[in-house]
């Protein structure tokens, strides 16, 4: 079986507010990593590729990342404050991310942006940190992929590509487009 590719952010594991800031269901944090774990293991097998678009763990990075299965790579989040040890721990660490799956070009960061590289050419943007509080731009092909859009575990390559299919997309890009002035 040929290994699948995944996409996430925000687990935010061992960060005790986080179940109240983003209104997650979970009683507790205990719960909440536990449930998190649970469900990342029944979609990504061990030789499957995971990007995370940052915020991964609030402490004991290594720890967390033991229990779940995947390579994962690594996108830097406003919350993640690595060591050297937590950096061996993912098979790469970046501020940002281009791969190509299949045909698609796919850009990730962890925060949105409005136009990207060769996203007039059809390129998707994927992106995290806002916790599923952005509007969705519908004429974009970006998307939120944190856990708390997404039933809190990662999400498959072909899922993403159904939901970037549902967007009419229409190029943005500064190419033939009228300037919008701003006198400060």
């Amino acid at each position: 079986m040929k290994p699948s590719v995944f996409f996430t952010a925000d687990t935010h594991f061992g960060h005790d507010k986080i179940v109240g800031l983003a209104k997650r269901p979970f009683d507790n944090i205990k719960d909440h990593d536990q449930s998190l774990i649970a469900w990342w293991n029944k979609a990504v097998h061990k030789g499957d590729t995971v990007y995370h678009l940052g915020d991964f763990a609030w402490h004991s990075i290594p720890a967390y990342r033991e229990q779940l299965n995947g390579n994962i790579h690594l996108v830097l989040g406003n919350h993640d404050r690595l060591k050297s040890a937590d950096i061996a721990c993912f098979a790469s660490v970046s501020e940002y991310k281009k791969v190509k799956v299949d045909t698609q070009l796919i850009y990730m960061m962890h925060y949105a942006m409005r136009v990207w590289n060769r996203s007039h050419y059809g390129s998707w943007h994927l992106y995290g940190h806002s916790h599923g509080t952005l509007p969705d731009l519908p004429y974009a092909r970006s998307l939120d992929i944190g856990v708390d859009v997404h039933g809190y575990m990662p999400v498959p390559f072909e899922r993403v590509a159904q939901l970037m299919a549902r967007k009419t997309w229409r190029p943005v890009d500064q190419h033939g487009l009228p300037r919008i002035v701003s006198h400060v």
